[in-house]
């Protein structure tokens, strides 16, 4: 009897991947080989990942010295110099083993004055492209000299290591991830760059108060351009220096941890800088050793390189740095950025309109495999730990078990719903929104994909394009968000705010996301200091103080976005499935659909008011208003009373049978959520 071959369970799951299996057991095999071979060498992936305690500064107590070691194949000559040698470039020269990896031995006995914690230091490498002064890949500290604005790596051996007993922080106590996108240097209120000790001291508290649980941080891997966001990174093992110091940052977490709140890296693997003086590029000379050569090494719309993720030594360097900042600094878990421009060699800049194109010579499998064995070193080193994906092309299987044939990844970012946001906002009248069309780009997603649901991305935040309520509001906010001014644009995107993210939030995902500020609609766009706005700080920070504000209506969103998580969190609603559609008017543009043990009801209409109108609920009983959008605690005119009781009564359809519902005054660009009550 001929034998079969049993199917991935990924392929099991989803039929219109039958075509594809071929490709995806190619796949499969493709990293469960590669991880084979990992096991076999290094025990486990764990213990693989351990770069970052061989390369770079490590103490040899059986030879009572300091070890240096980098990883230089190509390099005809290196050097390490210092203060702590009077910046002599060429006395101190490194040896080369078999492998590529020079190194050299500093005894405590000749040193132990001289190489001390803060010490600066750079490596000097001949290599084909000349003598240049370079920072090590491994450097763990990195700082800016105020004069000069180069950069040089620092020596960093506190004397007492971070205390980080007690901090058993465990991800799966939290719940569904209510997740707060923050960015350290510009969280504060005053024109300059924020550090880790004012973050923690003055926006944790905040996020508590607001009642997310987790807390996202932007550019914290060193980059040497601000305003990139952090997303040019040029040294991958040092948390960046403008904030703060390594152990700042680890109080941070540790704050955070205090507070219930669990704490994601934003993790840039998807490129790095391109700068010679600060980053990894042609660190030993060659153009091809954390990149392929020539232009397959180019990301030509970033304007950065590209890692080689088939070449091991990168493989090694990049897990290496996965587990890094688990186990030093004990974040929580990664939110990948740019993993489209990472899994495709064209970046993911065509249309993904055909079922080939996830499994054609455009897809990088080398990226796949690396990400593949990326969450599987993540979760074996950590089982709490959470991955997100920043994949806009839908690529099949990313948050599929790697075990299942898929990438293995928690979550992905709901891409799709803040750009269909932009499109409603921008192009189409309100009144011809197509409720089924919002609906649609709501719940589509596989039952087994766990989408992190956002209304807004912090790229919309920024200088050239516009958040959700500058969209709405645009120049008004800037003379009528006095709660005394009497605005109908001011009024129409008060309403519109608020029920856009109470529909992404309780139809989205499993999970939610908010940019810093957004919450309160922030009226400033993100400008960080630059030649053309004579390098100003004035738009690189965050008002916090718009939303304390009793006179200011910023105070009335961010309350209605309390209450909004509150009820969330409360009712479980993350975690309770798809919401189920029972009811799509379009003439009057309301929606009414159940999810978990809530009611909720969208009037988009811009005038249409009904009394008495009537809608279908999923059991008999009475029904009571939760949360208003229109509530007077929220700027609205309360024209719902928030006492009312609805009792709930039998229709008769054609065909016998009969249907509880409700009748309820239907107020127009209002959301209203119900509860049953026996």
């Amino acid at each position: 009897m001929e034998k079969t071959t049993p199917h991935l369970p990924i392929v099991e799951r989803d039929e219109w991947l039958r075509p594809a299996e071929e490709a995806l057991n190619a796949r499969w095999t493709r990293y469960t080989e590669r991880k084979k071979d990992i096991i076999r060498a290094s025990s486990s992936l764990t213990d693989y990942a351990n770069g970052y305690r061989y390369f770079g500064w490590q103490w040899d107590a059986s030879l009572d010295g300091w070890w240096f070691r980098e990883w230089l194949p190509e390099a005809l000559d290196v050097y390490i110099f210092g203060d702590f040698n009077n910046w002599q470039r060429t006395e101190l020269r490194l040896h080369k083993d078999r492998s590529g990896v020079w190194s050299i031995f500093f005894p405590a006995a000749m040193y132990r004055d001289r190489l001390t914690h803060g010490s600066l230091y750079k490596i000097h490498v001949h290599g084909h492209n000349g003598w240049l002064d370079r920072i090590p890949a491994y450097a763990t500290r990195v700082v800016q000299d105020e004069t000069t604005k180069n950069y040089t790596a620092q020596f960093w051996n506190p004397t007492t290591p971070f205390d980080w007993q007690g901090d058993a922080f465990d991800v799966r106590n939290i719940g569904s991830p209510l997740i707060y996108e923050a960015h350290v240097g510009m969280a504060q209120e005053k024109e300059g760059v924020g550090s880790y000790a004012e973050f923690t001291r003055k926006v944790l508290p905040i996020i508590k108060r607001d009642g997310y649980n987790a807390v996202q941080l932007m550019a914290i891997a060193e980059h040497p351009y601000y305003g990139s966001f952090g997303y040019h990174v040029s040294n991958f093992f040092a948390p960046s220096s403008r904030f703060g110091t390594p152990e700042e940052l680890k109080e941070l977490v540790r704050g955070a941890h205090e507070l219930g709140i669990a704490v994601i890296m934003d993790l840039v693997h998807a490129h790095y800088v391109k700068n010679l003086n600060e980053g990894i590029n042609e660190l030993d000379g060659s153009d091809h050793l954390y990149s392929r050569p020539g232009e397959a090494g180019y990301q030509q719309y970033w304007d950065s390189m590209i890692f080689d993720y088939g070449k091991h030594e990168v493989e090694h360097f990049l897990l290496s740095n996965v587990k890094y900042w688990l186990d030093e600094f004990h974040f929580d878990g990664f939110r990948f950025d740019g993993v489209t421009s990472m899994i495709y060699h064209h970046h993911g800049y065509t249309d993904f309109d055909c079922r080939e194109k996830f499994f054609d010579a455009g897809v990088n499998e080398d990226a796949l495999t690396y990400l593949a064995l990326a969450n599987d070193l993540i979760h074996e080193y950590r089982p709490d730990a959470l991955t997100i994906a920043e994949d806009v092309s839908g690529m099949p299987g990313m948050c599929i078990p790697t075990a299942d044939g898929g990438t293995g990844f928690d979550y992905r970012l709901g891409m799709a719903i803040p750009d269909f946001w932009i499109k409603l906002l921008k192009d189409i009248p309100d009144e011809e929104w197509n409720i089924w069309e919002m609906w649609s780009v709501m719940t589509n997603r596989l039952p087994d994909v766990k989408t992190v649901a956002y209304a807004e991305s912090h790229d919309q935040a920024l200088v050239g394009d516009k958040t959700i309520a500058f969209r709405l509001m645009d120049k008004e906010m800037y003379f009528h968000m006095d709660r005394a001014s009497q605005n109908l644009i001011i009024d129409r995107g008060m309403a519109l705010h608020m029920m856009i993210r109470l529909m992404t939030i309780s139809t989205g995902g499993q999970a939610y996301l908010n940019f810093m500020g957004n919450e309160f609609g922030h009226p400033e766009w993100i400008d960080f200091p630059r030649e053309g706005n004579g390098w100003s700080y004035a738009h690189a920070r965050r008002q916090w103080s718009l939303a304390r504000n009793g006179f200011l209506r910023y105070s009335w969103l961010g309350e209605f976005d309390k209450a909004m998580i509150r009820l969330v969190k409360k009712y479980k609603i993350l975690s309770s499935g798809y919401a189920w559609n029972l009811l799509m008017d379009e003439q009057n543009k309301t929606m009414v659909f159940s999810h978990g043990k809530l009611l909720f009801v969208f009037n988009w209409h811009p005038t249409a008011s009904i009394p008495d109108y009537e809608l279908p609920v999923p059991e008999a009983g009475r029904y009571v208003p939760l949360l208003s959008t229109d509530e007077r605690r929220f700027g609205g005119q309360e024209r719902q009373k928030t006492d009312d009781v609805h009792f709930s009564y039998n229709v008769e359809d054609n065909d016998g049978h009969l249907w509880p519902k409700i009748r309820i005054y239907n107020t127009s660009r209002t959301a209203t959520v119900f509860v049953r009550k026996r």
